[in-house]
């Protein structure tokens, strides 16, 4: 029962980060209907750019993470302004497209910037909480923390703000939205501007539980099971199916990957993925795309 217990604990913990990183996602395509392949190799970036200032500048870890969101916020707002901008009102697999591109810009790019800075962003705390009478690692428990704090201020920040008011107007109609008088291409770039500030605080939390390194890009192929699984454009929704993932995972990994070898756990959430699909198309918590004919 007790390690039934511990993972459990330590899915939910890493669904947390799941869930941050993944929000990423969800508010563009909230805005603008695009889907960015680009994710992992950004939140790579933003933990690249923290670990320059730490390790590089000795700016201590808050200076480094606000060097780094302004870098990341730069060059998300460069990314929007320069090359999305021209492709406005072109088909979907053009953004699609680019998206990819950025990505492998950004992968190709990252080991000739970074070459020779440390992966590692904080020192691993020698001794771990306790969590329901379980033995956690500290870290864990803090970047859950910190992840949960983030997701509540992104959450009230869609909800309650006038940012958040523009972007849900932007979300339902965008003709509507430009009608009432919504800057469509400033609040695309708030958008990407929040996409660059989670990229740099779900990368620095991933590297702190997880390690760093440009690997880490891979931790976007477990973004699009979560998306698709609470909704490409349920906030709600994402939140679910990363805690729902990262459990699965851990589960996965306690139980089967013992018996049928290691990795298991790492295409467990794309066979939920495939059984989510088959019951809900648009997701669990996500609304079927209704247009009027």
């Amino acid at each position: 029962m007790t390690f039934l217990t511990a993972l459990l604990i330590d899915g939910a913990l890493t669904g947390a980060i799941y869930a941050l990183i993944a929000l990423s996602f969800v508010i563009v395509y909230k805005a603008s209907r695009m889907i960015n392949f680009a994710v992992g190799e950004c939140v790579t970036l933003g933990s690249r750019l923290v670990a320059v200032g730490l390790h590089g500048f000795g700016l201590g870890l808050a200076g480094s993470v606000v060097v780094g969101c302004a870098g990341m916020i730069a060059v998300m707002v460069a990314f929007n302004e320069i090359v999305l901008r021209r492709l406005a009102g072109r088909p979907v697999i053009a953004l699609i497209m680019i998206t990819i591109g950025l990505a492998t810009f950004i992968r190709g790019a990252m080991p000739l910037l970074f070459a020779g800075v440390p992966a590692a962003i904080l020192p691993t705390p020698p001794d771990a909480v306790l969590v329901a009478g379980v033995p956690v690692a500290a870290e864990k428990v803090m970047a859950a923390l910190v992840a949960s704090f983030c997701i509540a201020a992104l959450t009230a920040l869609l909800r309650r703000s006038r940012i958040g008011i523009a972007l849900r107007a932007i979300a339902d109609d965008q003709q509507g939205a430009m009608a009432i008088g919504v800057d469509l291409h400033r609040y695309f770039g708030l958008t990407w501007a929040l996409v660059g500030v989670l990229s740099v605080v779900g990368g620095t939390l991933w590297t702190v539980v997880a390690g760093g390194g440009f690997g880490m890009a891979l931790v976007g192929l477990k973004i699009f099971p979560i998306v698709i699984i609470g909704g490409l454009d349920s906030v709600g929704g994402t939140i679910v199916g990363a805690m729902l993932v990262g459990v699965l995972e851990s589960l996965a990994a306690g139980y089967v990957d013992p018996v049928v070898g290691g990795g298991f756990s790492n295409i467990a959430s794309y066979l939920v993925l495939v059984a989510v699909l088959f019951v809900r198309p648009y997701g669990l918590f996500g609304g079927p795309d209704a247009r009027r004919v």
